[in-house]
């Protein structure tokens, strides 16, 4: 389910308005952080085909929502080599390494 295409993959284009290129692990805790700022992504939105985020979900975060996070200590961990160099233009790589799991 990742990625704001459903493509598997951090992809962007023109449609892509809020930059989903940062690939992350979701935890309940960043949910609860994303929820609290508006952007509740565990709920089910049936129309856009979005089932809703879960704890251990991948998926492709747009960048200024994760160094939003990131600045609120809530960042979720990042899978590096799924992330769209695209991210780079609002995040920093030192601060994505920070966050890297390994694959």
């Amino acid at each position: 389910m990742t990625g704001f295409y459903r493509t598997g993959c951090c992809d962007t284009g023109a449609g892509d308005d809020g930059v989903h290129v940062v690939c992350v692990i979701v935890t309940a805790e960043f949910l609860a952080f994303s929820r609290s700022r508006g952007n509740d992504l565990s709920t089910p939105v049936p129309h856009y085909g979005f089932p809703g985020l879960r704890p251990g979900n991948q998926w492709c975060l747009c960048a200024s929502r994760w160094q939003e996070a990131f600045e609120a200590d809530m960042a979720p961990q990042v899978v590096l080599e799924a992330t769209h160099m695209s991210a780079l233009e609002f995040v920093s790589l030192e601060d994505l390494k920070k966050y890297a799991v390994p694959v």
